[in-house]
């Protein structure tokens, strides 16, 4: 995977992200390694991120890397009105590795077409997080032991959700049932459902999350994003559609795990927090791991 860029989850083969997901196993036992130094990775965010863009900026810390970029378009001379192609080829002159969050679909492909050096996509508007994706995945594989065979709940947007929308490709590599429940507004996309009919997997589409609660393995939890919405009313309609309450979780099975790729706003009581089914801190600690993993292999190191 040296000098590969990954803008899509498909731009890795299923043997790829596996690769990643090992690699992400020895980091997490061994986090703190000086292999980065030398290596300059920027960070370009051109829209709000806590998670992403920190445990990027973590895990090239804790390797011994350098870290450049910004976390504001306004403060960089994106505000001058200089060009995203301006802004990449620049950047690609002062670092090894850009790792990018814009609110265009389509920019990270983009910049991976016009940049020196490879490019990870942090998520471009509505479309793709496969990062996120790979430590989703990492994730479920170390609460089940296993990502064959799972039944598989997203709840919440589905429309806009760009790590649903990443993780469900995904996820057709590995027999899954999809359950997806979701307001009529926010039904996930046609081309995504198209995937998972390509690999003859089963899916269903519900609008009432009790019915699933038996069956899965992951509920895998998502907030309705306000700043994907034109219309302030379908938001206000729509807001509160799903939440997950602790006395919810009765009539589950024992290894089902609650994922949520954050920020929560409401869909998740805190009453959830400290059932043995809430796993999504430990998932936001599991990015830096995979991170680790994923920069090194695309810088040649690992």
């Amino acid at each position: 995977m040296k000098g590969k860029s990954l803008i899509s989850i498909n731009d890795y083969s299923k043997e790829e992200q596996i690769s990643i997901l090992e690699l992400a196993a020895h980091f997490e036992q061994n986090p703190i390694q000086k292999i980065l130094d030398g290596y300059v990775v920027a960070t370009l965010f051109f829209e709000p991120s806590t998670r992403t863009r920190l445990s990027f900026e973590s895990a090239v810390n804790r390797l011994g890397g350098k870290v450049i970029g910004f976390s504001d378009s306004s403060s960089s001379s994106v505000k001058k009105g200089e060009s995203l192609k301006d802004t990449i080829l620049t950047v690609s002159n002062y670092s090894d590795l850009i790792v990018m969050r814009n609110p265009v679909e389509g920019s990270a492909r983009y910049a991976s077409e016009v940049s020196k050096v490879p490019v990870i996509n942090a998520g471009d508007g509505s479309n793709q997080h496969p990062t996120q994706t790979l430590l989703d995945l990492y994730t479920i594989r170390q609460t089940q032991k296993t990502l064959d065979n799972l039944h598989v709940a997203f709840v919440g947007d589905l429309k806009y959700g760009r790590t649903v929308h990443s993780l469900v490709q995904a996820l057709c590599n590995y027999n899954t049932t999809f359950y997806f429940i979701s307001p009529n507004e926010l039904k996930l996309p046609s081309y995504i459902k198209m995937n998972i009919k390509n690999s003859n997997l089963k899916y269903y589409q519900l609008t009432d999350m009790a019915e699933v609660m038996s069956n899965i393995d992951i509920l895998y939890m998502t907030r309705v994003q306000r700043e994907r919405f034109s219309d302030p009313l379908e938001y206000e309609r729509v807001k509160d559609a799903y939440i997950l309450k602790r006395d919810m979780l009765t009539d589950i099975k024992e290894n089902m795990k609650i994922l949520h790729p954050l920020p929560r706003v409401n869909e998740i009581s805190e009453d959830v927090d400290d059932t043995p089914q809430a796993y999504y801190f430990q998932q936001a600690l599991n990015g830096v791991f995979v991170r680790q993993a994923l920069i090194t292999s695309i810088l040649g190191i690992k």
